[in-house]
């Protein structure tokens, strides 16, 4: 598969990059054709969590794009200066206003035609307060059975929870790596 190539100007001298491969390199990077600097492109990373409470999960339906008005876990894309966990936290409050704790990584998904790593946590709901933000249209907590799997934002939402009811049945969790093509 093709990287995403979406560097088209230099960010410290505003000229025109072009994808070329650099000495001591090994794959093609946009490089500025005025000032010679390399500009690496690198995955981002999506983090968010399986909040729990009893035997039902926390679901948000999005108010924003992509994929408005589908249900999703809580998650987003990770900021500077903050680990996974605490990125995994902030989303889930900033989503759902959901009081957690977490209990460990439970999902890292590649999603390499978009370039991205999703990180989900399993998290243990406080209570049942939800507050949501901006972002949601409404938090809810959902049975296995009830979970709307034709109204999920995204892939790596469907195959998290997927994983988290198979692995609640069997009575252990574990770390789960995939790729999503």
């Amino acid at each position: 598969m093709l990287p995403v190539r979406s560097i088209c100007h230099c960010r410290v001298c505003g000229a025109p990059t072009e994808y070329r491969v650099p000495p001591d390199d090994n794959r093609p990077r946009a490089v500025c054709t005025a000032c010679g600097l390399v500009h690496y492109e690198n995955p981002l990373n999506v983090v968010g969590t399986v909040p729990v409470w009893q035997d039902q999960v926390l679901l948000c339906k999005r108010a924003i794009e992509p994929r408005l008005g589908l249900w999703t876990l809580p998650a987003g894309f990770m900021e500077l200066g903050e680990t996974t966990a605490e990125g995994a936290l902030r989303e889930t409050v900033e989503e759902s206003g959901a009081h957690v704790v977490l209990e460990g990584l439970f999902t890292l998904l590649n999603v390499v035609r978009v370039g991205q790593v999703h990180l989900f946590y399993r998290a243990r709901m406080l209570d049942t307060h939800l507050d949501p933000g901006p972002e949601t249209l409404e938090a809810r907590l959902f049975h296995e059975h009830e979970v709307p799997w034709d109204e999920l934002a995204f892939r790596t939402v469907r195959e998290t929870l997927r994983l988290y009811f198979d692995n609640r049945r069997a009575g252990r969790f574990e770390i789960h790596s995939a790729d999503i093509p």
